[in-house]
């Protein structure tokens, strides 16, 4: 993405960054370039973008409205591609089903083309989940970042994590590739080195409470307040150069270290593995629209990752909770994929 990394360059190869963590990349044009810009703080919805804001029901609207903007006409004018190329890095032996779920997400969302760089070992797995995942088994190679490279340019975002697994070499191997959008293992990595993300402000990042709590306290060298989530979120996400956090949780809370906003859509209380690689996936795309209508002058004066990722955990829970009233406990998150459909029509096109 042609993102703003204040005061930082992009690090060489052979030149390991402090990092970790899982990530979210939305990508405008070339992924292998990214330009120093200044640092820009948004005022964000001034009347309700805060937990403290009295109407939770008021805030979701208002931005829910913001989701709606970004969402691209459907035309017949259109060519193939137009409408979003995600790529995915993750996908090892132990671990197909991840990269599956966000790759097929982002599909499902209305990205055209979806791409998956995994290993060689994960490759044939994964193709035999879907004929429409576009798969490239280069993450184990010994020239992955070479192979990885050459497809950025053509691609508008980057999900990276999903499935990656915790071996050095991967993990080294995602350190020298320019990314946007970081879930679970790939928040890993951002915990052990976090510079790899920090300052990017096109990034995302979609920890849990415990990556949330490893990272906060690899940042700040001491134990998180545990009592005020509005408050280390904020914290976290300045230290972090002002990317957009999203810490899941009962209700998921968003920010880019100016204002923190809450998504409260109703989920369940079903928790299965998988939610959180439907979230970036989905997540993948939005951003790639959310910027664009940013740059094209349509959303104004607001963060376009915040609203992203406002959209993206809006859809998640919407799937839960509908795949939940129809499978109750038994639900896995491939009944919440078959939702996106429904529930994105709900929520964003009605």
């Amino acid at each position: 993405a042609n993102g703003a990394v204040p005061g930082a360059e992009r690090p060489g190869r052979g030149q390991l960054l402090p990092g970790g963590g899982a990530a979210l990349a939305a990508a405008d044009a070339d992924l292998t370039s990214i330009p120093t810009l200044p640092l820009f703080i948004f005022s964000v919805l001034e009347r309700h973008y805060c937990l403290g804001s009295t109407s939770h029901r008021g805030m979701d609207d208002d931005i829910l409205s913001l989701v709606k903007s970004i969402v691209p006409p459907l035309t017949s004018k259109k060519h193939k591609g137009q409408d979003g190329r995600i790529g995915i890095i993750g996908g090892c032996q132990d671990y197909t089903g991840a990269p599956y779920f966000a790759a097929i997400s982002a599909l499902k969302v209305g990205a055209d083309l979806s791409h998956v760089f995994c290993t060689k070992d994960a490759a044939t797995v994964i193709k035999s989940y879907s004929p429409e995942l576009i798969v490239h088994p280069v993450l184990d190679s010994p020239n992955a970042v070479e192979e990885i490279e050459k497809w950025l340019p053509r691609l508008h975002g980057l999900v990276v994590g999903p499935g990656l697994g915790r071996e050095d070499f991967l993990l080294k191997t995602c350190v020298y590739v320019s990314f946007v959008c970081f879930p679970q293992d790939g928040l890993w990595l951002v915990t052990q080195q976090p510079s790899v993300i920090q300052g990017y402000q096109k990034g995302i990042l979609t920890p849990n409470f415990m990556e949330f709590t490893r990272l906060y306290e690899a940042l700040h060298h001491e134990p998180m307040d545990s009592s005020d989530h509005q408050r280390s979120v904020m914290e976290l996400s300045v230290a972090m150069g002002n990317l957009t956090l999203v810490l899941k949780g009962e209700q998921d809370l968003i920010t880019d270290g100016s204002k923190v906003i809450s998504c409260s859509t109703e989920g369940s209380g079903r928790r299965c593995g998988g939610q959180g690689d439907l979230l970036s996936g989905s997540m993948g795309v939005l951003a790639h629209w959310a910027h664009a209508a940013s740059t094209a002058g349509i959303i104004r004066s607001v963060n376009p990752s915040v609203v992203a990722a406002f959209g993206a955990c809006s859809l998640t829970r919407q799937c839960n909770s509908q795949a939940f009233q129809r499978h109750g406990r038994s639900t896995t998150t491939s009944d919440m994929i078959q939702e996106i459909g429904s529930a994105f029509k709900k929520l964003f096109e009605s």
